[in-house]
């Protein structure tokens, strides 16, 4: 365990921090509307507890200023406003996969900043629904980049036998950005005040735009894809610590990776790395250096043989992540719960947001300490169970039980179905498709979550309507968590413990 610890330096922290500045955002953006929808849509003034206190602030405010206070739109141009973040979800992440396997993991998590910077402005001046459309689709294409591209990079840089505690802080960060615009929707749903919550999203994108500046590219991309082995071997020293011996991870990366090239560097490796060059896996003239390795691209990985197995599974757990029905809860919580409790839905939602958190980064240790697999299942399993009582208790009105199953379902949520299925996208597969594979991974993710968000609200309604009373949906969603807990049981290998993709699925790794 110390020697575990010994491999987490400040440096390695300040990586990660940085990057996961853009699932926050992914997270941010996604619940930026839930609080103020009814202040936007002009039809209220005001749904913040501190209404009054705001209204004492806005006294002095002409009326003209009212016009620009709202923007009127019909339900559905509200719908389209919210799916549309969606759409440029999945465009980014179709496109970031391939672009971060030829460009590096630095570059494309620029460009997420700038769209993130360029969306969030849009949104913040927008005065009809298409614009607001605009702002919502640029910030979804810089969402869906930034989940494909950060869980990849922090797998690389984190310690081997940490990655998943370090690959939970991507969904930790989504939670902490979820949390962040919900508690701001409290406090600003009202008036024209609902902008600074849009405004608040062009700070962080300034200011993940300026620490990406500062962060190295992946040594393991350095490595694989440009071939330079020297220059990776230093940046990954730099991050393990002088004293933390890198030489397994360095092997990893490929023929020849593991040869150093200066008198310096021969200090810190074995003498057994010598025998990589006699037994001719390095020719005299390349030094460090090695044929970058193909990379496979989104349709190859399906055709690919070694690759289609992963493909499924890493889809599986995707629709399984949406399908249990979390996104009924994060998407309309406000109009779901505000007869549960005797408090405002708007505060509620931020009792849920904080339990969500707080179990994510609980069981953050979980995945490395039980396995992934062990993970998924339990998770899936405790939602379906919350989500059979959760059905039970809105159909028969007891809202102390129904409460009680909304906070369970989102806890077992953060178990296993929030982090996990991030983590083992760059685990079921090679480096040379592990590109291409987070974007299958987060494609189906924004397919299922467009489903859930557009077909939740109509089969909820039809459902109550053909049988009355509520909360008939929610036996689906249980029969969900049964289907997908078998998925899970029959097509997804454990990966903790594995050196790689191979070691995962048991074949003999290949050599092309």
């Amino acid at each position: 365990m110390a020697s575990a610890l010994h491999e987490v330096t400040p440096f390695l922290v300040i990586l990660i921090l940085t990057a996961t500045l853009g699932p926050l955002q992914f997270g941010f953006h996604l619940a930026e509307l839930n609080a103020p929808e009814d202040v936007i849509t002009c039809q209220k003034k005001s749904i913040s507890a501190l209404q009054q206190l705001a209204s004492l602030v806005i006294t002095k405010s002409s009326s003209s200023d009212d016009v620009v206070d709202c923007i009127p739109m019909s339900r559905s141009d509200f719908a389209a406003i919210s799916a549309v973040f969606t759409v440029g979800g999945l465009l980014g992440a179709l496109t970031s996969g391939p672009f971060t396997s030829a460009r590096g993991r630095k570059l494309p998590m620029q460009l997420t900043a700038a769209f993130y910077l360029l969306g969030s402005i849009v949104e913040t001046s927008a005065g009809s629904v298409p614009t607001m459309i605009i702002g919502r689709f640029l910030t979804g294409v810089g969402a869906g980049a930034s989940t494909v591209i950060v869980p990849l990079y922090i797998s690389e840089v984190a310690p081997p036998t940490q990655r998943g505690f370090f690959g939970a802080f991507t969904q930790i960060s989504i939670n902490v950005g979820i949390l962040f615009t919900q508690t701001l929707g409290f406090f600003l749903s009202y008036g024209s005040a609902w902008r600074w919550i849009m405004g608040t999203g062009v700070i962080i994108a300034l200011a993940q735009g300026l620490g990406l500046a500062l962060l190295p590219e992946s040594p393991a991309w350095t490595a694989s894809a440009k071939g330079d082995v020297t220059h990776a071997r230093r940046v990954l020293q730099r991050i393990r610590g002088r004293v933390s011996n890198i030489d397994e991870e360095v092997e990893s990366w490929g023929q020849g990776a593991s040869k150093p090239t200066s008198e310096e560097e021969a200090l810190l490796v074995s003498n057994e790395s010598t025998s990589a060059d006699a037994s001719g896996l390095l020719t005299p003239s390349a030094g460090a250096q090695h044929s970058p390795r193909v990379h496979l691209g989104f349709l190859q990985v399906l055709r690919d043989p070694f690759t289609r197995p992963a493909i499924i599974a890493v889809v599986g757990i995707m629709f399984a992540q949406q399908l249990c029905g979390i996104n009924s809860i994060i998407m309309y919580s406000v109009s779901l719960l505000k007869d549960l409790l005797p408090i405002s839905s708007a505060l509620l939602t931020i009792v849920i947001s904080i339990i969500n958190l707080g179990v994510t980064m609980a069981a953050s240790p979980l995945p490395d300490r039980f396995g992934r697999k062990t993970c998924l299942l339990t998770s899936i399993m405790g939602q379906g169970t919350s989500s059979l009582a959760l059905a039970l208790a809105i159909h028969f009105d007891v809202k102390i039980l129904s409460a009680i199953a909304v906070l369970f379902f989102v806890a077992f949520f953060a178990v296993g179905l929030g982090p996990v299925p991030f983590i083992m996208a760059s685990e079921l597969v090679g480096p040379e498709a592990v590109g291409a594979t987070q974007s299958w991974a987060l494609g189906a993710s924004y397919v299922a979550t467009f489903l859930v968000a557009y077909l939740f609200p109509i089969v909820n309604a039809a459902l109550n309507d053909a049988f009355g009373g509520a909360g008939w949906v929610y036996f689906i969603f249980a029969g969900f968590a049964l289907l997908w807990a078998a998925f899970v049981s029959g097509r997804v290998p454990e990966t903790r413990g594995r050196k790689d993709a191979d070691e995962v699925w048991g074949r003999t790794r290949r050599v092309d």
